[in-house]
Formats: structure tokens, sequence, C-alpha cells
């Protein structure tokens, strides 16, 4: 019998179920990467920082794609994450993008995009990000460095000084 070769699935979560998602396939013997960002949060009567999800609803399964559908049946995973017709795969270069992007201290989204608009393609001269080329996008909040991770459709975005960026060719 042939073993397919584990890869980090993508799956979509009900709203709001990513963390008891990740702790109900985790009890299931699944390896689970949500990646998590701390936040401040303002109720009316005091502020907490908060741990949510980078990519709401979002949560990786390192897996054969042959466990799929044992995976669907987990309560909270919504669907699997398919892109031309196959399992979308997060690859080990987007994962390290993903840790590098959360540990720097800088302020995160995400968003999803069909397509990343035209914009200068950079690459980060100095601090924690250095090295990662992205695109610089211009924003009424200031400019912010967009990195895609094209095999799940997500960017993610840092506020980031232009002086730490060079223009790529």
């Amino acid at each position: 019998m042939i073993h397919s070769e584990k890869k980090w699935l993508v799956f979509y979560t009900k709203s709001r179920q990513e963390k008891k998602t990740q702790d109900l396939l985790r009890r299931n013997g699944f390896e689970v990467y949500l990646p998590l960002q701390k936040v401040m949060r303002q109720w009316t009567d005091r502020k907490k920082k908060v741990e949510v999800p980078l990519f709401n609803s979002y949560i990786f399964v390192l897996e054969n794609e042959s466990r799929i559908s044992l995976i669907l049946q987990t309560p909270g995973v919504a669907w699997n994450i398919r892109f031309n017709d196959k399992p979308a795969v997060l690859q080990a270069s987007e994962l390290e993008t993903i840790e590098r992007f959360i540990t720097s201290g800088y302020h995160l989204e995400s968003k999803h995009i069909d397509n990343l608009e035209a914009g200068d393609s950079v690459e980060v001269i100095d601090g924690p990000l250095k090295g990662m080329v992205g695109y610089l996008t211009k924003t009424p909040e200031g400019d912010k460095f967009t990195v895609w991770l094209e095999s799940i459709g997500q960017t993610m975005v840092a506020r980031i000084d232009p002086a730490v960026l060079r223009k790529r060719p």
C-alpha cells in the first residue's frame, strides 16, 4: 500500500469556531496549526489583550489527503479549501512566512483576495522581516508591506516604515 505524504491541508471552520475546532481535532489525534495573534480589545469597562486567529475561519491540519473525509466529520470543520479542484496545501515557505509575521511584533492584518493588484515589488532590508519579498501598498493609514500566500488565497499585511524597503526590479 502506498502512503501519501502528509501536507498542511487547509480547512474552513464555522464562524468563530477556530479554537474549539482545533481542540477537537487535537483530541482526535490530528496535528493542527492555528496561527494566532495578540490584539487589544476594548470593552465598555476595560481593555484586554486577546489571542485571535490571523485568518478568520481557517485552520491547517498536517495529514494525508486520503483522510480529508475523516477530518470533515469533526464538529466545527465546515469544508476543505480547494484550488483547481485539488485540496489547498499550505507550503513550508508560507508556513515560515506566517511564523515570521507573527513573531515580528508588527500590527498584522489578513485579507482574502482573488488577485493581488499591481503594486511595487519590494524587499525588506532591515528589521524582523529582513529578506522577505512582497508588495508595497498605500492606504489612508500609511504604507503597508503585503505578502501573498498563493496556495491559500490570503494576504498578510504589516504596517512598515518604507525606509526599510527596497524596490525590486
